[in-house]
């Protein structure tokens, strides 16, 4: 194999011209025959015993050329780009120059790489200090919600529905007369200002009575997602059944009792505090981060090339459909119901995955700049809490490289996160 260089005209950008042998182009082709003999049926012959001049033959000499190239490409291109010691990113503009049996392949690849980042200021940065504390206010507002989980629903006979009520209804809905798929339900129990139906639905069930039969009238909005009730006006018949109320617990000792492992409130008290303040550091620990990761990147130079944006918008999409799944979603159907298409998302998304990619080259400057590396006991430690979280023995997980290289990433790059903060002057 042999590679001519040359830069383009655009900026982290070189073409490369990259020609194979004709014995490996011709290895390539016959590797391809092999695995698909079996697919092509020559007169003759019993199907997948044809030998490969006579499918060239039939089916003309090019018939395998597409699959040999895929199959000798990759690993020559790897290797081309590897012994050149150019970092790609993104996916390579192919362009085939020659292709022909007996002769050397030859084709181009415009590639795009990893841009030369041009550090400012990160020593010494000025951050604000952040900090959060607990006031009495946090203290109650916990208990409020400790109080809502234990409060109990207890039946109202004596009055109509009122706002804040759990009710139970049968609803049907019907758009010009005709009652509509999903538009239907029996004793379905729905809390009154949850704003879980369509806008104007649960305030015209205030003041019903029990057993009382009502039509309501509504308008599905505009950006509804389903196609066929856009717009539309509604009428639902409902018919009222229960009418339940909260009864909130009585928030003292016999309550810090029943709801958790102390004796008196005063202790479930100092808990909840010593809770908060646990999520007060670590909010005020991210945010510093953040700040920090911010204003080291405001003072930096860097020509982020599309194939690297691309690159994170394919894996912001992965980590979304992933957790849609186990939400038991898939991701198309999620663009169906926001009525956004792939493209909406990616544009949406642009800016968020430039920041991304411009944080990750601005640490792995500083690491590279300040020779940070991931120490064995810090690797050791890691390890034992992976190990733990995926139920898997270090040793197994040791022998995974591209695990291994997570590790050895993750550590570095918290280690030049406290490199940042530890140098930066804090008012």
């Amino acid at each position: 194999m042999s590679v001519k260089i040359e830069k383009t005209e655009n900026a982290n950008e070189q073409k490369l011209e990259i020609t194979i042998e004709a014995s490996k182009f011709e290895e390539a082709i016959k590797k391809v025959y092999t695995r698909t003999a079996k697919y092509f049926n020559i007169p003759g012959f019993r199907k997948g015993k044809a030998p490969m001049s006579m499918v060239e033959k039939q089916y003309g000499v090019e018939i395998f050329y597409e699959d040999a190239f895929n199959e000798v490409v990759p690993e020559e291109f790897e290797k081309a780009l590897k012994d050149n010691n150019i970092e790609a990113v993104g996916k390579p503009d192919l362009d085939v120059k020659q292709i022909e049996k007996g002769k050397d392949l030859i084709f181009t690849a415009v590639v795009q790489t990893k841009p030369e980042v041009k550090l400012g200021k990160y020593k010494g940065i000025e951050l604000k200090k952040v900090e959060y504390n607990v006031s009495d206010k946090d203290i109650e507002h916990e208990l409020g919600h400790l109080a809502e989980k234990n409060a109990r629903l207890v039946n109202i006979e004596d009055r109509p529905v009122e706002n804040g009520d759990t009710t139970i209804i049968d609803f049907e809905g019907f758009v010009d007369g005709v009652a509509f798929e999903g538009g239907k339900g029996e004793n379905h129990e729905l809390v009154i200002g949850s704003n879980t139906f369509i806008p104007g639905f649960e305030e015209q069930i205030i003041g019903m009575k029990i057993d009382e039969e009502k039509d309501i009238n509504v308008k599905f909005p505009e950006e509804y997602f389903s196609e066929e009730l856009k717009g539309k006006d509604a009428t639902f018949k409902i018919k009222l059944h229960e009418i339940k109320k909260k009864e909130m617990p009585k928030i003292d000792d016999e309550f810090a009792k029943d709801t958790s492992e102390f004796d008196t409130l005063d202790e479930l008290k100092a808990s909840i505090k010593e809770k908060l303040e646990e999520e007060n550091e670590r909010k005020a620990k991210y945010e510093t981060e953040d700040n920090a990761i911010k204003a080291v990147c405001d003072n930096v130079e860097v020509e982020i090339p599309s194939g690297m944006i691309d690159d994170e918008l394919e894996q912001m999409v992965k980590e979304m459909d992933a957790r849609l799944q186990y939400q038991g979603m898939k991701f198309d159907q999620y663009l169906k119901l926001i009525g956004k298409t792939m493209e909406d998302f990616k544009k949406e998304n642009e800016e968020q995955a430039k920041t991304s990619v411009k944080t990750k080259l601005v640490l792995e400057a500083i690491i590279k700049a300040e020779k940070i590396e991931a120490d064995e006991e810090t690797i050791n430690l890691k390890l034992k809490e992976m190990s733990e979280l995926y139920g898997k023995k270090e040793e197994e997980l040791k022998q995974n490289e591209n695990f291994m290289n997570y590790i050895k990433d993750s550590i570095k790059n918290e280690k030049v996160i406290d490199f940042i903060i530890n140098n930066a002057k804090i008012k």
